[in-house]
């Protein structure tokens, strides 16, 4: 029997297939020096107790699934069990995905494989932030599983397991955006498939969203609870996960450098590379009407797909791993189109977009094993391994929350990232208390030479750079003191 007919005829070996696939791209990785996210994460979830600040001693705009996730690899070893988190997410989400495939089309075997196709090979891929873990990555499977929940519910035969399914929607959507705040798409796509007719009439529909709405304040509140017992004030949360949001991207618009511009190119050259435009629109042009005993995801899929886009493109800072958001919607598109005509024939237009997806993450994932992305804060780690003493403190001005981490040193200004910085203390008056104060930090980390950059005036702060610290190294972009 030939490989293809082999993998259709046994649709979970294929799906196990590429899922392992998928690990490919992210296991050769799993102990290389963790990004300046991943560093800064494992930093906050580490010491995630009653402090100063909302999580602990730090302050971070992401809500607590996050934190608790970041806590959970720490306490389990620290970043290689981060990464492989990281790795257990991506073959959750391409298990999460075949399920997607098989629920909406259910008398087309192709459906299942084609949908984890779909999630595997983008997520494989570098260009898409494959290899670092981040935020939408460790919020997809809470996103894919309350995806295929909402659509097990529009297919139940009674109402009570509609409605049970309904209630894990919801609790797994409201873990999604526990995970990040954008991360809605299961409540999108319930909100579209209600709008469609999915659930067959308005009282089912009705029944439906009651049911999610439980599932989703149950999550809400055992979460809440949780934070706040670790010592997260609940009113500060608030501020951080959407107040501050819109203030950040007032400043983003306001002072950010053409460094912004060029992220959003490389952004939208990483898509366009990956090839997942290509999949997405050779599969749009398969839709049709679909079959009987198919779910019709053509309003719910758009929908979805839609708010995606709208939260890559809005998202201010066009970091790679934006793209991983696009993965519900995409795999919702191939879902769909499968179940448009379902048993028939690979269309040879779906087998050359999969083939060059494909292709794109095996180049990819190969050129980065080769030229390993390179850690501009390397060196400034390795100079503080050497030299931090027990009890020693650090702050890295501003950002590159993984030296403080890597070189084990705690920082006593809470904004571990830039961004945070240019909001919450533009004009260095918080830094330039802890740097008068009797808690200074003993190293002093700056990205440059100067405590300036864009959207900071860093007057009030370098008095007392001068007074109390002395320059003892510069590694390349970073400038390193000690205190005096």
């Amino acid at each position: 029997m030939p490989p293809l007919a082999l993998l259709r005829r046994h649709p979970r070996l294929a799906v196990g297939l590429v899922a392992v696939a998928a690990c490919v791209g992210w296991l050769p990785f799993a102990a290389r020096p963790l990004s300046p996210d991943e560093g800064g994460l494992l930093l906050v979830g580490g010491q995630w107790q009653p402090g100063s600040s909302l999580y602990g001693d730090y302050w971070i705009d992401r809500p607590p699934v996050l934190i608790g996730l970041a806590a959970l690899a720490d306490a389990l070893g620290g970043g290689v069990a981060l990464r492989l988190l990281g790795a257990l997410a991506v073959v959750a989400s391409v298990a999460l995905a075949a399920w997607i495939g098989a629920v909406a089309a259910p008398l087309d075997r192709r459906a299942p494989v084609l949908a984890a196709a779909t999630a595997g090979v983008l997520l494989a891929s570098p260009l898409l932030g494959g290899s670092v873990v981040n935020a939408e990555l460790l919020g997809l499977p809470f996103l894919l599983l309350g995806a295929a929940a909402a659509l097990a519910s529009c297919r139940s035969a009674t109402a009570g397991t509609m409605t049970a399914w309904a209630v894990l929607a919801g609790a797994a959507g409201a873990a999604g955006a526990l995970t990040k705040q954008s991360l809605i798409d299961v409540f999108v796509l319930g909100a579209a498939l209600a709008v469609s007719g999915a659930w067959s009439n308005g009282r089912r529909a009705a029944t439906a969203v009651v049911g999610a709405v439980v599932g989703a304040a149950a999550v809400l509140v055992a979460v809440l609870a949780v934070a706040h017992a670790r010592g997260t004030d609940l009113g500060e949360l608030w501020e951080a996960v959407v107040v501050f949001r819109g203030d950040a991207a007032r400043v983003i618009a306001e002072s950010a450098t053409g460094s912004t511009t060029a992220r959003l190119a490389g952004l939208l050259g990483a898509l366009a590379a990956s090839g997942a435009p290509l999949l997405a629109v050779v599969l749009l042009r398969s839709w049709r009407r679909p079959a009987a005993g198919a779910t019709d995801l053509r309003v719910a899929a758009l929908a979805v797909l839609g708010w995606e886009l709208v939260v890559v493109l809005l998202g201010g800072s066009y970091w790679l791993h934006y793209l991983v958001g696009l993965v519900p919607g995409l795999v919702l598109v191939a879902a769909t189109a499968t179940a448009s005509d379902p048993g028939s024939a690979t269309p040879r237009s779906w087998r050359t977009a999969y083939a060059l997806a494909a292709v794109s993450s095996v180049v990819a994932v190969g050129w980065i094993g080769l030229r390993p992305i390179e850690r501009i804060e390397a060196p400034a780690i390795a100079y503080l391994q050497q030299h931090v003493e027990p009890g020693d403190t650090g702050l890295v001005a501003f950002g590159a929350a993984n030296i403080v981490q890597a070189a084990g040193l705690e920082s006593p200004y809470p904004d571990l990232w830039s961004l945070p910085v240019r909001v919450r203390d533009p004009d260095l008056q918080r830094l330039a208390r802890v740097l008068a104060g009797p808690d200074r930090p003993t190293w002093l980390v700056l990205t440059g030479t100067s405590l300036g950059t864009w959207g900071i005036d860093p007057t009030a702060a370098e008095p007392y750079l001068a007074r109390h610290y002395t320059l003892v190294a510069r590694t390349g972009d970073f400038t390193i003191y000690r205190i005096l």
